[in-house]
């Protein structure tokens, strides 16, 4: 075999993931790992008719029968390459079923408060000496320690207690969320990685852990620069919208018929764009031919480029950036991004065949010259597979 051609399956194939996540930052790392080749059982609680975000409609599937599926777009974004079963985990015979599902699993991820497994026996203190092996992920809204430890956590109220909206929105507007479930996605990414080395881990030296992943600290952790600034100046960063604390110019601009997004990062493309606006003076103006001068002056200046860069249209903007090497780009609705070439090319639009009928999803983002994403399962409607997986002598062994 050749090393450039691909096998047919991924990375993870083999790996048993028992999901009892709900909503989106479980959902999101156990579908990463089901992209990865991984057989992923989802739990979903069949007196609330499975997952929350199955009701976060619309837009919903309508089936052939011209009837409103449970497969929601939220839903869908977060939940192919999975089985679902439907179990009642406040029951004993649930209960059972969970743990009959544990001793096979690689992998358990769930994302109820802390201690709220507690009670039906299958938290990690309850499972970790019958299954030594496991790797348990426990995902909540601020941990399973600290006193916040006991509060729910949704993706809004992370990302206002860590921080990240006051420095989101306008300078003088009110603090802004960003327009998706950031906090909630970027968790279960964490999630997924910490997954992934406990599995390395566990393959030299055969222990299972818990892995304890909180929305709060995984959105502190990707403040990034903005809070390591704070912490080494005591500086309170404000709001600058789309521009940027240490570039400047760096944003949206108005254009003669939209928007365009400039990223001047260093002197010598500043003088470029300066060029194309026929501004060419404002290269050696001592306020502006650095950085840290334009900075300093950053009023100032954008009160020239603005008008300047309204006189040309995006198209003509966009042009003269790409010839001078100047970094810009547009801002693209939906519509028109899933249009581009760049996303064909890129296969970020995958077409599935759902029971309710066929579907379009986000593709998943990792390329692999070996080891390539499988899209092997649509999103599954409430407890589409209970009856295969709980009837198999081997509920993992399914494609």
């Amino acid at each position: 075999m050749g090393g450039s051609e691909q096998l047919p399956h991924g990375a993870l194939k083999g790996v048993k993931v028992l999901d009892l996540s709900r909503i989106l930052a479980g959902p999101t790392c156990t579908q990463l790992l089901g992209d990865l080749g991984a057989t992923v059982i989802k739990v979903e609680n069949p007196a609330t008719g499975g997952d929350d975000t199955r009701q976060w409609g619309p837009p919903y599937v309508v089936d052939f029968a011209g009837k409103q599926s449970d497969l929601s777009a939220y839903f869908m974004s977060a939940n192919r390459n999975k089985h679902s079963i439907a179990v009642d985990i406040a029951s004993a015979e649930g209960q059972r079923t969970i743990r009959r599902l544990a001793a096979e699993a690689d992998i358990l991820i769930e994302n109820f408060k802390p201690g709220g497994l507690a009670k039906y026996g299958l938290d990690y203190a309850s499972l970790r000496d019958e299954f030594p092996g496991l790797i348990y992920c426990s995902i909540s809204g601020y941990g399973q320690t600290g006193p916040n430890s006991h509060k729910p956590g949704y993706d809004i109220m992370a990302q206002g207690f860590g921080g990240f909206m006051s420095l989101t929105g306008e300078p003088d507007g009110e603090p802004m969320k960003a327009g998706v479930g950031i906090a909630d996605v970027m968790c279960g990414m964490y999630a997924c990685i910490g997954i992934l080395s406990a599995l390395h881990h566990r393959e030299k030296t055969g222990e299972g852990q818990q892995i304890d992943l909180s929305l709060v600290d995984s959105q502190i952790a990707w403040l990034i620069n903005e809070g390591v600034a704070h912490l080494n100046t005591g500086m309170n960063p404000r709001r600058r919208g789309n521009e940027h604390p240490s570039i400047v110019p760096y944003g949206t601009y108005e254009t003669a018929d939209g928007h365009v997004i400039l990223a001047v990062g260093n002197d010598s493309q500043f003088r470029r764009f300066m060029e194309f606006l026929k501004l060419e003076g404002l290269a050696e103006d001592p306020r502006f031919s650095t950085n840290p001068a334009r900075l300093d002056n950053r009023d100032a200046l954008n009160a020239i480029l603005r008008p300047a860069v309204q006189r040309h249209t995006t198209e003509a903007v966009l042009a003269a950036m790409e010839e001078r090497k100047v970094p810009a780009g547009p801002v693209q609705d939906l519509p028109t991004l899933f249009k581009t070439e760049q996303v064909a090319a890129r296969n970020m639009v995958v077409d599935m065949d759902t029971v309710a009928g066929p579907v379009k999803l986000l593709g998943n983002p990792l390329n692999f010259s070996r080891t390539p994403v499988t899209y092997r399962r649509p999103p599954p409607a409430c407890g589409d597979s209970t009856d295969e997986i709980l009837g198999a002598t081997s509920p993992f062994d399914l494609t």
